[in-house]
């Protein structure tokens, strides 16, 4: 949830809430951007280079949260910030750094884990990201921050209220926690005798 306690914009277009239901029960592994997600796109620069980005700690949280479900998280991202780099072993979980094409990674992911698409979640801001998602999204889940770039947030399934570097991972970590345990399955009329 963002601070506000407001619940995320659900987008799930021809997903109802058993199919969204489902496809966060086969969810193995979240993939994330890191500038614009788990960063607010911000970036302070010295005379050295780039010198710090903000991370929430709200996310990190979210991170922790989605392992204790069984659920890893990796980042995928164009950059190759130490910065990234740090904040992943932080978290313990792994980076793809310097990544161009995020779709064509997708296949060694996938590969390497011996997963497919469906049991992948997504969540990026721009338009770098549409290929990942064009992959992941027709059997996976996919998000975008509240801030997300506008043709980002058409193609998700779920765009947060948090904006990007402010909780939004944590928020989409709910979302996929709170479809986890939701019981969409039909009402079952129990006998009077309590019989079967």
């Amino acid at each position: 949830m963002s601070p506000s306690g407001a619940a995320p914009s659900n987008r799930t277009g021809a997903l109802d809430a058993t199919s969204a239901a489902k496809r966060a029960r086969s969810i193995k592994l979240v993939l994330t951007d890191c500038d614009g997600v788990l960063t607010d796109t911000g970036v302070y620069y010295s005379e050295h280079g780039e010198a710090m980005k903000r991370f929430s700690i709200r996310d990190g949280m979210g991170v922790e949260r989605l392992r204790n479900a069984g659920i890893a998280t990796a980042i995928i991202t164009g950059e190759r910030s130490p910065s990234v780099k740090h904040r992943a072993d932080k978290l313990g979980i792994e980076a793809y750094l310097g990544v161009r094409d995020k779709a064509k990674e997708l296949d060694a992911i996938l590969e390497a884990r011996s997963i497919t698409t469906s049991e992948i979640a997504y969540i990026g801001d721009d338009v770098n990201d549409l290929s990942i998602m064009g992959r992941i999204g027709p059997e996976g889940l996919l998000g975008a921050p509240g801030d997300a770039m506008p043709e980002v947030r058409a193609a998700v399934h779920c765009v947060t209220q948090a904006l990007g570097g402010h909780g939004a991972f944590r928020e989409l970590a709910e979302w996929i926690l709170a479809l986890r345990a939701a019981d969409t399955s039909p009402t079952r009329e129990i006998p009077r005798d309590g019989g079967e």
